[in-house]
C-alpha cells in the first residue's frame, strides 16, 4: 500500500495515499477562527475552498520544536475540507507491513511500518478526523 511519508519536527508518519488530494506550502497568514482551540491555526480560501488547517504537531500532543512548518497535506474527506500542517513532505513510498504500535497509542495512531531501517509512524484518517472534531465542544441548544 502507498503512502505519503512526512515530518513532525524529526518524527516520521505516513498517511495513506488514497486519503490525500494534495501537498502545497502554506500561506504567510492564516485567518484566525475566534475561540478556536489551539491546535486549530486557522482556515484559508484554496482555489474558492475554505480549508480548516490543524497543527499536526499540537493535535498528536507532541512538544513544541524549532522546525517551521513548511507544508499543508489536504486530505480527501469529501465536502469537508482538513489541512494538516507538517513539517516536511518527503514523498510516496510503498510499506508492505504495519505493525500495531507499541506503548501509549491514540486513537490518531494506526500503527508503524519499517522504511530503510527507521520506524514511521502510519495515522489514521477517521482518528484524525476524531481528535480534530472531539477539539470542539458540543454545542447545548436549549
Amino acid at each position: 500500500m502507498r503512502h505519503v511519508i512526512f515530518q513532525v519536527e524529526k518524527e516520521r508518519y505516513g498517511l495513506p495515499l488514497e486519503a490525500v488530494r494534495e501537498v502545497f506550502s502554506p500561506p504567510t497568514v492564516f485567518s484566525r477562527v475566534p475561540a478556536a482551540p489551539p491546535p486549530i491555526r486557522g482556515v484559508i480560501n484554496l482555489r474558492g475552498r475554505v480549508v480548516t488547517v490543524v497543527d499536526l504537531r499540537m493535535l498528536l500532543g507532541l512538544p513544541d520544536g524549532a522546525t517551521k512548518s513548511e507544508k499543508i497535506i489536504l486530505l480527501d474527506q469529501g465536502r469537508r475540507d482538513l489541512g494538516l500542517l507538517v513539517s516536511e513532505v518527503e514523498g510516496i513510498e510503498s510499506l508492505e507491513k504495519i505493525s500495531p504500535s507499541p506503548g501509549r497509542t491514540t486513537p490518531a495512531v494506526r500503527g508503524v511500518a519499517r522504511l530503510r531501517r527507521s520506524a514511521i509512524t502510519i495515522l489514521d484518517i477517521e482518528g484524525i478526523n476524531g481528535a480534530v472534531t472531539a477539539l470542539f465542544p458540543k454545542r447545548i441548544t436549549g
